[in-house]
């Protein structure tokens, strides 16, 4: 599942609220992300400075929220 698209298809509608979530995330780093979930645990650490256990976490959270587990 690591990168599979785990969002495909539906990544231009959860792209929006990945940037209200996550604003320091340019367009282009969602752009790149393509609804792969390991680039955004990725690109949350890049940008945030999180350890890859605590940007899991986070977007764990994120997906509660808005269904998506």
């Amino acid at each position: 599942m690591a990168n599979q698209p785990w969002l495909k298809g539906k990544w231009n509608e959860y792209k929006g609220k990945a940037k209200e979530q996550w604003g320091d995330l340019t367009n282009d780093d969602l752009d790149k992300i393509e609804g792969r979930r390991d680039q955004l645990v990725g690109a949350i650490q890049q940008r945030y400075g999180r350890q890859r256990e605590e940007a899991e976490k986070e977007l764990s959270s994120w997906e509660k929220r808005h269904g998506l587990r």
